[in-house]
């Protein structure tokens, strides 16, 4: 299929406005189904200084879309409101919990002569659904893993305790949404992973096991070298979300200090005297501080079916970082993080040179890379497998792209083309710019390409494409 883009085209000088948050919140229409109790139903709602009965009225115009677009459709009710200015986003993700993010929709202000205000124009189709969608979804999976669901707080608490939970929990997490940022990563909620020989990798496994051995206390363990990820032994669903929080917050607060050279480098291990680099990024900053805290956050996995919560340790050895799970019930101590400390330190900062050590020499044995004529996104629905040579940097606060924002639309735009139909499906798009837009979706598979080729045709285009699985993806992609 090709399509010519109409996007792109160079305009006056006039200001930009990007995407931005004008309201979340989270309402329960049981709490309140008097008229005179509306104000009940809502459980959390931002910005917190918004009148009183304004907020009624947001939740009530919510309350009755939902109910509305049930008449239409009564398994699948709205998901999102489209108008001029703004976009309403809507997700159940617990029976009668309703959460509903708002976001501003992109402007324009163009500048007018003789002195005349500017004049406003409103990108309402610059918004793609499935990516602010996934937004919304993830911060129902971001809260459910700190605090479980909205249900059980309810059933300890009520709704006082449920409130506290939400207040406290999103009143920090939504001043990480950077909507002006988000893109077809958002939607996929991929991991990367790190690419291993297979010595290596039995060196880890075996790491693994033995730290599991000795610490019997641990239960789950996951591994990551350079933010991606080499072993995990938690469900899929759950990881993915671990993931997100380790590489978009937890990291990068530690990497902030690294860099201005405030962290301690090589400390004589007392036990085996031996030399190691290892740290706690969760719990004590300083073992050795007399008055050191051992506390951990707690997570919550598992939650469809045991509900299992957890403390999280977060161990790091140079780029290698170790995340031990731990039931919630044990008290961690001194004495145990001493032990985790003298076992895992030496070993892990041993384990993070052999890493380093074999990936320099297979990147040797490949060659120079050369900046190719292509940029790429991967993913696999089957293990969450992700890899973009489009972003070169995702943290909570940024998202540096390589390409146009205009290009990263069009991928967006055609995710949500393969998204309505179950066939494998190939769509071509000529953008304005010259560049050309190549979106494959195989057996739960996609790949999203952008090549740079100004006088290509179609056929050249395809041709490009082709030689770029064949060498890229060999083993992946069955389509002709």
């Amino acid at each position: 299929m090709l399509m010519i883009s109409p996007r792109m085209a160079s305009g006056m000088q006039e200001k930009q406005y990007t995407p931005s948050l004008l309201s979340f919140f989270i309402y329960n229409p049981k709490f309140g189904p008097r008229e005179g109790e509306e104000e009940k139903k809502i459980l959390f709602y931002h910005p917190i200084e918004i009148e009183k009965n304004e907020k009624i009225r947001n939740v009530g115009l919510c309350e009755a879309i939902v109910q509305f677009t049930r008449t239409f459709c009564p398994t699948k009710p709205a998901k999102s409101l489209h108008t001029q200015k703004n976009r309403q986003f809507f997700h159940e993700p617990e029976e009668n919990y309703w959460m509903v993010m708002v976001v501003r929709n992109p402007m324009v202000e163009k500048p007018n002569k003789d002195g005349k205000p500017p004049t406003v124009e409103y990108q309402e189709e610059e918004i793609i659904d499935s990516v602010y969608g996934s937004v919304l979804q993830q911060c129902y999976c971001m809260y459910k893993l700190f605090n479980g669901t909205f249900s059980r707080a309810f059933e300890a608490g009520g709704v006082e305790l449920l409130t506290q939970k939400l207040e406290k929990f999103f009143y920090r997490y939504l001043q990480t949404l950077h909507l002006q940022s988000c893109d077809l990563l958002d939607v996929f909620g991929g991991i990367s992973f790190f690419p291993l020989d297979k010595m290596t990798y039995l060196k880890i496994q075996s790491f693994v096991n033995r730290v599991e051995e000795s610490l019997s206390l641990v239960k789950y363990t996951a591994f990551l070298y350079n933010d991606q990820l080499i072993w995990s032994g938690l469900e899929q669903d759950d990881m993915r979300t671990l993931y997100k929080y380790l590489t978009t917050s937890l990291f990068p607060r530690h990497t902030e200090p690294e860099l201005a050279g405030k962290d301690s480098p090589l400390r004589p291990e007392v036990a085996g005297n031996l030399l190691h680099y290892g740290r706690f990024l969760t719990g004590p900053a300083n073992l050795k501080d007399p008055d050191a805290k051992f506390r951990f956050p707690r997570i919550f996995v598992n939650t469809e079916d045991s509900y299992e919560e957890l403390h999280l340790i977060v161990y790091k050895a140079m780029s290698a970082a170790v995340c031990f799970m731990v039931n919630a019930a044990v008290d961690l101590n001194r004495e145990f993080c001493e032990q985790l400390d003298s076992l895992v330190g030496p070993q892990l900062t041993l384990l993070a040179s052999d890493i380093c050590e074999q990936f320099n020499i297979n990147r040797r044995i490949s060659g120079p890379e050369k900046e190719p004529q292509f940029k790429f996104i991967y993913f696999n629905q089957m293990n969450l497998a992700e890899k973009s040579t489009i972003h070169m940097r995702k943290t909570s606060s940024v998202s540096l792209t390589s390409v146009h924002p205009d290009l990263m639309k069009i991928l967006g735009d055609i995710n949500c083309d393969f998204a309505r139909v179950d066939e494998d499906e190939e769509i071509i798009v000529k953008a304005m710019t010259d560049y050309w837009v190549v979106g494959k979706k195989s057996d739960q598979r996609e790949l999203y390409v952008i090549l740079n080729q100004k006088n290509a045709n179609l056929i050249e285009v395809n041709e490009e494409v082709k030689r770029l699985c064949a060498t890229q993806f060999n083993n992946i992609f069955f389509l002709d």
